[in-house]
């Protein structure tokens, strides 16, 4: 596996656009993110210009829009994620993960009864 670029949180919710609507123009991720963000779109186009300095996104000019596609895969960086938080948290340990959002009560019914289902597929 390659080394993926360092992505912010506000750099990911730009990526979460891209990933879902690829490809998508500037005016397209710039009009998703200012319904759900309290960003400028100076922001917004701050952070593209960013994510394609990193070698997460690439873009063609189309006519005078550009033109976005990732060049980082959404599971892919999401597992380099997962994988990093268990490790620094957990010393990669998913038991003492688990435990401790058990512990907490963080888990609803619902995911509880999720994980069983999980389990019990995987374990046939």
């Amino acid at each position: 596996m390659h080394a993926l670029p360092h992505i912010s949180e506000s750099e990911f919710e730009v990526m979460k656009v891209v990933w879902k609507f690829t490809p998508i123009n500037t005016n397209e991720i710039t009009e998703r993110l200012l319904k759900t963000t309290s960003w400028s779109a100076k922001t917004i186009q701050t952070l593209i210009k960013r994510l394609v300095t990193k070698g997460a996104l690439t873009y063609e000019k189309q006519g005078r829009v550009f033109v976005y596609t990732p060049l980082v895969e959404e599971n892919e960086y999401v597992n380099q994620q997962s994988n990093s938080f268990l490790n620094r948290f957990y010393n990669g340990d998913f038991s003492a993960m688990l435990s401790a959002y058990l512990e907490n009560n963080q888990l609803s019914e619902t995911e509880l009864n999720n994980l069983r289902s999980i389990l019990s597929k995987n374990s046939k």
